[in-house]
């Protein structure tokens, strides 16, 4: 059972609105939603929420590390609370997907994800879930780097926050449904 929402991001004004911070954008929509508020944790390195799925206490977990630097909040609440890697969801921009696509997977590689690939190596595992939120890729001969820490278009941040709508109506099945299942029904598309 998820006990852990990470939402992957860039901490700081410069990069708030930026499509690295797909992660952030949606843990942040989640506390909104559940009318939760964010705690600065020295601990971790993070901000800190707490808030109910289908009536299970989940904590939300923003890294202030930077992206590349993630897994050590990560890594550090884990070992803390004693958490296994099949407790933690982990909630990041997917360059794959067109935005408005979502879906949910468990295991793999980073697939380039800086963010991914700190995490993986500081858990010393790669078989957590993953919500990968689709920003799209750059055109033409704009390199990635730039491309994800730009601001999206007007149309396709639209896309990306209807998606979230879509997200949050469908969280509880994590809770109600075998993993395969609920992996099979959780599907986004734009």
């Amino acid at each position: 059972m998820i006990k852990l929402i990470v939402g992957l991001g860039n901490p700081g004004q410069q990069y708030q609105n930026t499509r690295h911070n797909a992660g952030f954008w949606f843990v942040d929509e989640l506390v909104s939603a559940s009318n939760a508020l964010w705690q600065n944790n020295k601990k971790y390195n993070a901000h800190i929420a707490l808030v109910k799925i289908d009536r299970h206490d989940v904590v939300l977990l923003k890294p202030l590390t930077f992206m590349n630097k993630s897994g050590f909040s990560v890594a550090a609440y884990m070992r803390y609370h004693q958490l296994q890697i099949d407790e933690i969801l982990v909630i990041h921009d997917e360059l794959d997907f067109v935005p408005g696509v979502v879906k949910l997977k468990k295991n793999g590689g980073h697939a380039g994800h800086n963010g991914l690939r700190d995490i993986i190596a500081q858990v010393g595992a790669n078989n957590f879930l993953r919500l990968r939120i689709g920003i799209g890729r750059p055109d033409g001969n704009v390199p990635v780097a730039d491309y994800v820490l730009n601001v999206p278009s007007r149309d396709d941040q639209i896309k990306i926050e209807l998606s979230y709508k879509k997200i949050l109506a469908k969280l509880a099945l994590l809770f109600e449904k075998e993993l395969d299942l609920a992996i099979n029904e959780f599907h986004v598309a734009d």
